[in-house]
């Protein structure tokens, strides 16, 4: 009688590499950023002392703005074509996060009563409530990071002790959070570029502590 062994549990890549893509699109916009700083800031520092007007250049501003969220959604698509088995694994463990959220919720409601119901303003099911729990918890995580990034870890794992929410899930959707505040400081520098440009390098300048905070997420793993 022969057997066949038992196939070999894959090993999970490491979030740097799960992440590698992101990782590097996140670097890049931060080189561009500090460029685009610098092509308004370096004539200001080269001319003489006593000239009044002295002409810059915001296009870079403008052009890291429009750029960005295309350089990051692009990223993640090919992420997730490096890592299908990883982003299988990741759709079930939020599907699973997910549903013991709203079960939470539904028994929360059978003990207390319905609290979804009536008034002018509906409040959210079940499910509402679920993703909106994950977002809190992400932007809890990225803004405990900035400060602590100990303290973090220790709400990361206190969040997740519970099963309704994955470690991963939370460090990615913190990932998120820091990278859309570095891209509306971004946005802010396109608006501003027209008529402030010192005020867009230095939005250019803003957006990147978050960006730096979405790479340490991105790559961060807790074991």
């Amino acid at each position: 009688m022969t057997t066949t062994p038992d196939a070999p549990t894959p090993v999970r890549p490491a979030r740097r590499r799960r992440h590698a893509r992101l990782i590097a699109a996140l670097a890049s916009l931060i080189g561009a950023c500090a460029e685009a700083a610098g092509e308004v800031y370096a004539p200001i520092a080269a001319a003489p002392p006593g000239q009044e007007a002295v002409e810059v250049r915001t296009l870079s501003c403008v052009r890291v703005a429009l750029s960005g969220p295309l350089l990051l959604d692009m990223a993640r698509r090919e992420d997730a074509a490096r890592w299908p088995g990883e982003v299988a694994r990741e759709d079930a463990a939020a599907r699973r996060t997910y549903a013991a959220r709203c079960a939470l919720a539904d028994a929360h409601d059978a003990v207390h009563g319905p609290g979804r119901d009536g008034g002018p303003v509906p409040l959210p099911t079940a499910g509402q409530g679920a993703a909106m729990e994950l977002v809190a918890a992400g932007g809890d995580v990225a803004a405990r990071w900035r400060e602590d990034p100990a303290q973090a870890v220790a709400l990361v794992l206190e969040l997740t002790a519970s099963g309704e929410l994955g470690v991963d899930e939370v460090l990615d959707e913190a990932a998120d959070t820091a990278a859309v505040s570095g891209l509306l400081a971004l946005a802010e520098a396109r608006t501003a570029a027209t008529s402030d440009p010192s005020a867009a390098a230095e939005l250019c300048l803003a957006a990147v502590p978050h960006l730096a905070l979405a790479v340490a997420l991105a790559s961060a793993d807790l074991d």
